[in-house]
């Protein structure tokens, strides 16, 4: 009896893994589609080009490298992590699968690389992105990912983030600053007094519909995170952190609002958007800990923080099309740094320390990385590239035909 009730807690959880990964995989979608609507149209087939080669090409390289670095072989409370290949074994008392860990976990690294897609969009040279995603999902993610989740360094000291919000978020939007900087801004977004122009995307519709589909894929993101769901204590667990990650979203976008209302007299329909996004991302650093009146002023906190964020970087001439670094850095952060308000054991030195190593490191390795492939192959396109369009010049399709050029016969 006491095999047969393990085997079935064995696969509920393995079950309830597969399931969240299959949500956090559709966030891929989520992503595809926020980007696509906020580009032009001009840019719309190289944006969705972008980000399915991102995904496939993340894993790909999580399996065959990545896992392994963050997961297998490595000494706790440690720094270097070991070199292998693929996945490694099962552990014999594992409460689930090694197949659904690692299905799990790959869709965490696509999240994060979908993040620098968005921020570099509109100018960058689809190969020089491909080139860099190798290295992102093969090595620098998770290399700062076994720090904390695979036992490092920053577990042993007690860090908390319970799904990601620097793991993921943070080291997403870390590597696309340090593109944007070498990149540079869009032709035509500033002018030579200050002046900041705006370049609206093609279709709105297309990016709220990516929202709603970011949003509900963020329920796997954080609840699959609590990792077991099979007795009382889990599933009640889980539970809560539903409910305080759609608390925290809501009330990020009702804030988002306002404050748009507040700046403008108008509700900017691209801020409310990112608005959600932002409460997803704040809530995302411990989404189990606070009440949901809590969750809500995380929420709160994050979506008129991001509006300001997106403000202050456009003001130093830092062009990010959709949003991304002010969502999932600056709001990454504050996630993070909010965490020991309602969780007990942690502590804002240590939290501190843990953002400061993790998007550190990446901004720095990134940083390198862009500017070795910018000195050989080039990141950025000519003017007359840019000016034609990225999917003339990458792909050699248009993604809206009609409404670019018509043709007889």
């Amino acid at each position: 009896m006491e095999n047969t009730i393990l085997e079935l807690k064995f696969s509920l959880d393995t079950f309830y893994f597969l399931i969240s990964g299959i949500l956090v995989m559709w966030m891929a979608a989520g992503f595809a589609m926020l980007e696509a609507g906020l580009v032009r149209s001009k840019n719309t087939a190289e944006i969705l080009t972008k980000n399915i080669a991102l995904y496939s090409i993340a894993c790909t390289m999580f399996l065959l490298v990545g896992y392994n670095i963050m997961y297998v072989g490595n000494d706790k409370g440690g720094i270097i992590p070991s070199i292998g290949a693929l996945i490694g074994t099962q552990d014999a008392n594992a409460s689930h699968s090694l197949e659904s860990d690692f299905f799990f976990q790959v869709v965490f690294v696509a999240t994060a690389m979908s993040i620098v897609s968005g921020a570099v969009a509109e100018r960058m040279k689809l190969w020089a992105f491909l080139a860099f995603t190798v290295v992102l999902t093969g090595f620098i993610y998770p290399i700062e990912g076994y720090w904390k989740w695979g036992e490092g360094f920053l577990d042993a000291m007690g860090f908390v983030d319970f799904a990601g919000s620097a793991i993921v978020h943070g080291a997403g939007a870390a590597a696309a600053l340090a593109g944007v900087l070498i990149l540079g801004a869009r032709k035509g977004k500033y002018g030579k007094n200050g002046e900041i122009y705006p370049i609206p995307g093609s279709n709105l519709p297309l990016a709220t519909l990516g929202t709603f589909i970011l949003w509900m894929g963020w329920f796997g993101f954080n609840g699959g995170s609590q990792l077991l769901i099979s007795d009382k204590e889990n599933a009640t667990a889980v539970g809560q952190i539903l409910l305080n990650t759609n608390a925290a979203a809501a009330m990020g976008a009702v804030s988002a609002l306002f404050v748009c209302k507040v700046l403008w007299g108008k509700s900017d329909l691209t801020m409310v958007l990112n608005g959600a996004l932002a409460g997803l991302v704040v809530i995302t650093a411990d989404p189990l800990s606070p009440s949901p009146l809590m969750a809500c002023l995380l929420g709160l906190l994050g979506g008129a923080l991001v509006i300001f964020s997106i403000i202050a970087l456009d003001k130093i001439k830092i062009d990010d099309p959709v949003g991304a670094i002010s969502v999932h850095g600056t709001c990454g952060a504050l996630g993070i740094m909010l965490v020991p308000l309602t969780h007990g054991e942690a502590s804002f030195v240590t939290q501190l320390i843990g953002l400061l190593c993790i998007t550190g490191f990446v901004f720095i390795t990134s940083f390198i990385v862009w500017t070795v492939l910018n000195k050989t192959m080039g990141i950025r396109v000519t003017e007359e590239e840019e000016l034609n369009g990225m999917d003339q010049h990458d792909c050699g399709i248009e993604a809206y035909p009609e409404f670019v050029s018509v043709r007889n016969g």
